[in-house]
């Protein structure tokens, strides 16, 4: 019935060929239309980008979605797996402008042109969709890739702008000038959650503090401080706080103003000439640094009152250039100053800047230090590291720029999105509250466009005549049928008659944050409302969803933010939420650092169940992986070596005895005690691991199958050896062969949502070549048996401190003993039996304070002893001669002294644990012999097949 199994498999090459027979059977269809009608569970692809080669990084997260979406189907529930592929926005912009080696929105609109720079886009995304196909067949991540959603189809983007004109019906879609992130690059705003994408540590940057002249007392400055000089050709005003306490000190012959307690910043011990609160600063006029912002109407450059301004670092004075930060800008429409911008939207000084006219801001921090040095206005410079954004897709540095843009008034449901986070179910659970719940507390409203190509179109007209304003939500209201190219620049083309005036109305040039598009492939995926009213209620809210931890201000976000503004409602009921993959030494891989792992290399050096299994059950879900080969390499041999090693020994053994599972059960409660012992471990296994993955927590559940597994090869095989060798067949023995197929068959059905390939293999070869992942989740095959357990765990210890013991006295375990003291109660026969073979005594004595060994070694018991050296012999000259575990042989022996007496006394024993037909002295040419020394004697023993 059973196949033979190879000791000696390879993983990598054993799950190539089940993926063949997987794709020659159909097996994953097979596994849809087997559970076709029944209850849903409802999974949501976070989709990736095509546009370039997936890596190891991308196997964690694969991981967790496939082992739900495998665990439910097993439970009896049609799990649809509906791939998708995001394919709009900057990532997919960058990449085409480096194949074209350009850089910047001149270049494509005046070089290549805007239809075929978005064309040349569209063909990028489907550059590596064949590779992502591939990379999810090798690791077994089981996708529907026919039927698709791709977020560039003129159905897609018309639920994307159902969704817009939704929020706008609510009056959640806005216009507003405000300062956000900026990539100067990409010459496009950034949304706040993009914005978290991209910060790193320890950046340097200029530290500066500069003297603002007050004009009616040259000799006294105020001294600020800043970061981002580039920003002071800009100055327009000065905040204080008008409670904090500040202070006049003479340095040489000038006057400094500054906050009290930033007395540290000073360079010189300070000599105080006068006390003031910030009250009493506001209102002071100073000196411009510089004539740019000097408005033609109105009043600047003098000092301000502002909630803002603390005295943690800086001077507690703030630099202010209205249009380069948040609170700048408020603060001066809140007063009324003037303002105009110095710098350009591609982050350039403007021309009428004539002394930094050109340079990039970043170019100018330094001219401009050494500007300021030189007339005298620098107090000190240094450099800071510090945490700081750049664009989380082309690396540059970010500035914040004050510029139009269209927003979603997500604070305004800010309650609603609280509500709804907190109701989802978090692993782990502290992002609930933590990262994602303070994220949303600190809500800002979602800049949603971007001055680029392409993506989704904002659907927003607007009539050149009157300002009139208008959104549309599919192609039908502005004349367009369903399979037109709804992109720039045939967009920008359509027209419409405003109905206010009469006049023409043109489109809005921006297109969507492609986060916008990803987060509403819940609806958009179907063509919902258009199309798929039903199947969208059915399949709305996803049960489960997983990605990286950075995806909370992402992905998880925008789908909690669209799905909250339209349905008032989370669009998935449980998140995993993933740490990152690392190398051995915590470090992000980078090919700078030439520590990128390429999945094939894992794949093809341990297979992608170890991968698998590694991301399963080496950390608590949150943290980081630290994955490198050492540790894949441990994975295989502590987990996937002895498990396939005791599915060998199950199928050798079964093949010769003909073992037939189908033969009627020996009853549970009349088999050997480790037979019943191991039933019980098993129900309780079957138990937690479902418990396990009800919960969404499958860390535990994985590392209770490695510690089960470990428990079958080291203590129950290990222990019933002689069951499954001796040549009679009686009920111990059929029990025997039960209750290891019983938990083998149970552990792959168990491992299958885990490891499909070993799993199935091992799966098909245990029922007649059925896949595994057809099957039914197990259940408990018999009731618990808790005294059971406790028995032999008591007994486990025992003998654990017997070895213990044994190990201090010096004394081999092959060395019988005449008996051992063992704490505690005394234990059943049946179990005392198991401890007394293990730890090769000959009788035991339960309530001693403490473990005791006779070390006394009659002859006797060294002629036993010896005889068991000699069968440990006679096994290692069976390895080296390549027998098979089932065969026979005929063994001779030139010994003398004690070794003979041994083998003399005990030749039965010597010859049943060996399989010795015969056992004979003298030597024989035609016998494969060697000459050894076994406890300082001389042992010629040889060995011939029978």
């Amino acid at each position: 019935m059973f196949e033979k199994v190879d000791q000696r498999v390879s993983f990598p090459e054993l799950e190539v060929q089940l993926m063949k027979r997987w794709k020659d059977e159909g097996t994953f269809q097979q596994s849809l239309d087997l559970r076709e009608g029944r209850p849903r569970f409802v999974f949501y692809e976070g989709p990736p980008t095509a546009n370039g080669k997936p890596a190891t990084h991308h196997i964690l997260a694969r991981a967790f979605k496939d082992l739900f979406g495998r665990y439910k189907t097993m439970r009896g529930f049609y799990v649809e797996r509906k791939a998708g592929w995001d394919t709009h926005g900057l990532p997919v912009e960058i990449e085409v402008e480096k194949k074209l080696n350009i850089s910047g929105k001149f270049a494509i609109e005046n070089e290549i042109g805007v239809e075929r720079f978005n064309e040349l886009c569209r063909q990028s995304v489907y550059e590596y969709v064949e590779d992502w196909v591939a990379f999810s067949e090798r690791m077994a991540f089981w996708q529907d890739y026919e039927h698709a959603y791709w977020t560039l189809t003129s159905e897609y983007i018309q639920s994307v702008w159902w969704a817009l004109s939704e929020m706008w019906k609510q009056n959640l879609v806005y216009k507003g000038f405000r300062v956000a992130p900026y990539c100067s690059r990409c010459a496009t705003p950034l949304s706040s959650h993009e914005l978290s994408l991209g910060y790193r540590d320890n950046v340097p940057d200029p530290s500066v503090y500069i003297r603002f002249r007050l004009k009616n007392d040259p000799k006294t400055s105020i001294l600020a401080w800043t970061t981002t000089p580039w920003t002071l050709p800009g100055n327009v005003a000065l905040a204080v706080d008008n409670d904090i306490d500040y202070i006049k000190v003479k340095e040489g012959d000038e006057y400094l103003i500054l906050a009290e307690a930033r007395l540290t910043v000073l360079q010189e011990p300070p000599q105080v000439v006068e006390r003031m609160k910030g009250s009493d600063l506001v209102g002071l006029e100073y000196e411009p640094l510089y004539p740019y912002s000097v408005p033609e109407e109105g009043k600047a450059h003098y000092v301000v009152d502002a909630d803002f301004v603390s005295t943690e670092e800086g001077t507690g004075v703030v630099h202010t250039s209205a249009l380069y930060g948040v609170d700048d800008l408020r603060l001066c429409q809140e007063k009324g100053i003037p303002f105009k911008h110095t710098v350009g939207l591609d982050g350039k000084f403007l021309p009428y800047v004539e002394k930094f006219a050109g340079l990039h801001v970043k170019e100018a921090d330094p001219v401009i230090i050494d500007d300021l040095k030189d007339r005298g206005l620098l107090y000190k410079a240094e450099t800071t590291l510090h945490t700081y954004p750049f664009c989380w897709r082309c690396g540059t540095p970010l500035i914040y720029y004050a510029l139009d843009a269209w927003y979603i008034r997500t604070t305004e449901r800010k309650e609603q999105l609280l509500a709804n986070n907190n109701t989802t179910h978090w692993v782990p659970d502290h992002i609930r509250t933590g990262r994602m719940g303070d994220w949303l507390e600190n809500n800002i409203d979602w800049q949603f466009s971007r001055s680029r190509y392409w993506g989704t179109p904002v659907p927003i007209w607007i009539c050149e005549g009157c300002d009139e304003q208008r959104i549309v939500s599919s192609a039908a209201e502005i004349g367009l049928d369903d399979k037109a190219d709804l992109h720039r620049p045939y967009i920008d083309a359509v027209t419409l008659p405003c109905e206010k005036c009469g006049g023409v109305m043109k489109r809005v040039p921006e297109v969507m944050d492609t986060w916008f598009d990803s987060g509403s492939m819940p609806f958009a995926q179907r063509g919902y409302p258009r199309n798929g009213k039903e199947l969208f209620e059915e399949t709305f809210p996803a049960d489960f969803i997983s990605e990286a931890v950075d995806q909370t201000r992402g992905w998880f976000y925008t789908l909690l933010a669209i799905s909250t503004l339209l349905f008032n409602q989370n669009s998935y009921r449980n998140v995993i939420c993933l740490g990152h993959v690392v190398d051995p030494k915590g470090k992000k891989a980078s090919k700078s650092r030439g520590n990128v792992l390429d999945p094939n290399y894992l794949f093809d050096n341990f297979g992608s169940d170890a991968v698998r299994w590694y991301f399963y059950t080496s950390t608590q879900i949150g943290e980081n992986y630290r994955t490198g080969d050492a540790a894949l390499k441990e994975t295989v041999q502590q987990f996937f070596i002895p498990l396939w090693n005791c599915y060998s020994f199950f199928v050798t053994y079964a093949r010769l005895d003909n073992f037939d599972p189908a033969q009627p059960q020996v009853p549970v409660r009349e088999r050997h005690v480790l037979d019943r012992w191991l039933l019980s471990k098993l129900s309780g296994l079957v138990a937690s691991v479902a418990g396990g993955l009800d919960a969404y927590e499958p860390v535990e559940p994985a590392r209770r199958i490695h510690r089960f597994v470990d428990d079958l090869s080291n203590w129950y095989i290990r222990r019933s050896r002689r069951r499954f060798w001796k040549s009679q067949s009686d009920r111990d023995k059929a029990a025997a062969y039960q209750t290891l197929y019983q938990a083998l068959r149970t552990v792959s059905e168990l491992m299958a949502p885990f490891a499909p390939f070993v799993s199935d293999a091992m799966y098909r070869n245990l029922s007649e070549g059925k896949s595994v992942h057809l099957a039914d989740f197990p259940v408990p095959v018999a009731p618990e048996d808790p005294q059971v357990e406790a028995d032999m765990a008591r007994a486990r210890q025992g003998v654990e401190a017997g070895l213990a013991a044994r190990d201090a006295a010096r004394l081999k375990v092959r060395q019988p003993l005449a008996s051992i003291a063992l704490p505690g109660d005394p234990m059943p026969e049946e179990i005392a039996a198991i401890v007394r073979d293990e730890l090769n005594v000959k009788s035991i004595t339960f309530g001693a304070p403490e473990v005791k060994l006779d070390t006394v070694i009659t002859e006797e018991l060294k002629l036993e002893g010896l005889a068991r050296e000699v069968v440990r012999a006679i096994q290692d000259r069976r390895k080296k001669a390549g027998l098979n575990v089932e065969d026979r042989i005929h063994t001779r022996y030139d010994a003398d002294g004690m070794l003979v007496r041994a083998i003399e006394r005990h030749g039965d024993y010597i010859k049943s644990e060996t399989l010795s037909v015969t056992l004979s002295p003298g030597r024989d040419d035609g016998f494969d012999g060697e000459q050894m020394m076994l406890e300082g004697e001389q042992i010629w023993i040889g060995l011939k097949r029978n």
